[in-house]
C-alpha cells in the first residue's frame, strides 16, 4: 500500500524533483511524521523531550496562499510558476499538489488572458515587460477570493476589461489588487497598489474568530494546521485569566487575539505598519476591547515596558525563520516573564534562541511539532519555557 500511494503521488505531479518543492512527495505521509518529530527530538534533546507531532488528516491541497512566476519558455509561450530551488529558471506548473485547486485554475485562467490582452511578460534580464507574478489568496472558511497582480509598472492597459474577462470566468473573486514592484529585486511585492476591484482585501475565520487579510498582511498559508498550532500555543500557555501577556511580532493580531479570549489583557508589538493597521480592525471586527496594539521594534518596546516597571507574564513569539536577534532576547531577559511560548518555522533557530534563554535564567519545560507543510521538509514547533 505504501509503496502505491507513493507511486501515486510522484505520477500524480508532473514536476516532482524539478521545482524543489516537495522534497517528501514520494515518502507516505507516516513515514513522514515520523521523520520529522525524529529531526525535531533530535535537535530540542539538551532540553527536553518532545510531546508529540500534529499532522494532516489530508495532506494536500492546503496552500491557500498561490504565488506564481511568469516567463516565457524557449518557443515563447507564457508560462507561471515557482523558481527552481537555488535559481532563477522558472519551472511551469499546471496543477500542483500542495496549492489550493481553485487557485491554481485562476492562475491558468490568467496565463490564457494574457495573450488576448497583450500584456506583455516581465523579462528579468531586459527589465523590459509588464506582468512579473501574480499571487492569490483563498479564505479556508469563508471562500473569499484576492487575485494581486504585480506589474512593473502601474499603468496597466485594458484593466478594467481584463478584469471583466477574469470574473466571467471566476465569479467568486471578491477583490483584485495591482501591486507595483518596479524594482530589480526577489522580492515579490512592492510598496505602491492600486485596488482596480472590489474592496482590496478578502475576510477569513480562523478559531472561531474574524480576520481581515490584505495583500502584504502575513496569515499563515495552512489554515487547517494554524488552528491546531495556535491551539497549542494557546495550551501551552495555560492561562488563568489573569495574565498580561505580550505577542511579540504580532503580525495582524492573529495568536494574540485568541489568546486574549483567556488572558486578562494582551499587547501586540509589530513594526510592520499595514499590519498594525489590521490588527486593529482586526479586533473592532471581533468586539475584543482587552487587546493593544504598537507599532514598535518588539525588543525596543520590552526595554520601554521594563524599565517603566510594568510587569508582563507571558510572551509569546513567532519570529521570521532567522530567529530573534540578540537585541530582542536581551529584552526578553530583562523583561523577565516567568513564560515564553515560542512559535517556530524554524527549529534550528529556534534552539539557536533556546540555548540564549537558558544562560538567562529559563528552563524549556515542554515542546510538540505541527506539520504545517506536508511533502515538504519544513517542520513548525511549540516550545514553552519557563523561569
Amino acid at each position: 500500500m505504501e509503496q502505491k500511494n507513493k507511486k501515486n503521488n510522484v505520477k500524480a505531479c508532473e514536476v516532482f524533483g524539478k521545482c524543489g518543492g516537495c522534497q517528501f512527495l514520494e515518502m507516505p505521509y507516516e513515514k513522514q511524521l515520523k521523520k520529522k518529530k525524529q529531526r525535531l527530538a533530535e535537535l530540542l534533546k539538551p532540553y527536553c523531550d518532545v510531546d508529540t507531532f500534529i499532522g494532516m488528516e489530508c495532506p494536500k491541497y492546503y496552500r491557500h496562499k498561490v504565488t506564481a512566476t511568469f516567463s516565457r519558455d524557449r518557443k515563447g509561450n507564457i508560462i507561471s510558476g515557482t523558481y527552481k530551488e537555488g535559481t532563477h529558471y522558472v519551472v511551469p506548473v499546471e496543477n500542483c499538489l500542495l496549492e489550493n485547486q481553485k487557485a491554481d485554475a485562476i492562475m491558468k485562467t490568467i496565463r490564457n488572458l494574457l495573450k488576448s490582452f497583450k500584456i506583455k511578460i516581465y523579462d528579468e534580464d531586459s527589465g523590459f515587460g509588464l506582468l512579473r507574478h501574480v499571487q492569490i489568496r483563498v479564505g479556508y472558511a469563508t471562500g473569499q477570493i484576492m487575485v494581486v497582480l504585480v506589474l512593473a509598472s502601474p499603468i496597466m492597459p485594458s484593466k478594467n476589461n481584463f478584469v471583466k474577462a477574469l470574473l466571467k470566468e471566476h465569479p467568486e473573486i471578491r477583490t483584485v489588487v495591482v501591486n507595483v514592484n518596479d524594482k530589480r529585486t526577489s522580492m515579490i511585492l512592492g510598496e505602491k497598489e492600486q485596488v482596480i476591484y472590489g474592496p482590496g482585501y478578502i475576510e477569513d475565520v480562523l478559531c472561531g474568530m474574524t480576520f481581515k487579510i490584505s495583500p502584504k498582511s502575513f496569515y499563515q498559508v495552512n489554515p487547517i494546521q494554524t488552528e491546531k498550532l495556535y491551539g497549542k500555543a494557546i495550551e501551552y500557555a495555560s492561562f488563568t485569566g489573569k495574565e498580561t501577556v505580550l505577542d511579540a511580532y504580532c503580525g495582524t493580531g492573529t495568536i494574540g487575539m485568541i489568546a486574549s479570549k483567556k488572558a486578562g489583557n494582551v499587547i501586540g508589538v509589530e513594526l510592520n505598519r499595514d499590519a498594525v493597521k489590521d490588527a486593529v480592525l482586526n479586533a473592532k471586527k471581533n468586539g475584543i476591547s482587552n487587546i493593544r496594539f504598537y507599532q514598535k521594534d518588539a525588543g525596543d518596546f520590552m526595554v520601554q515596558v521594563a524599565e517603566s516597571g510594568d510587569k508582563v507574564d507571558v510572551v509569546i513569539m513567532d519570529p521570521p525563520r532567522s530567529g530573534s536577534s540578540e537585541k530582542f532576547l536581551e529584552a526578553l531577559s530583562v523583561l523577565s516573564p516567568g513564560k515564553v511560548v515560542y512559535v517556530s518555522c524554524n527549529p534550528e533557530t529556534m534552539v539557536r534562541d533556546i540555548e540564549k534563554l537558558t544562560k538567562k535564567g529559563y528552563r524549556v519545560k515542554k515542546a510538540c511539532g505541527v506539520d504545517m507543510f506536508p511533502n515538504t521538509v519544513e517542520i513548525e514547533a511549540v516550545c514553552l519555557l519557563s523561569k
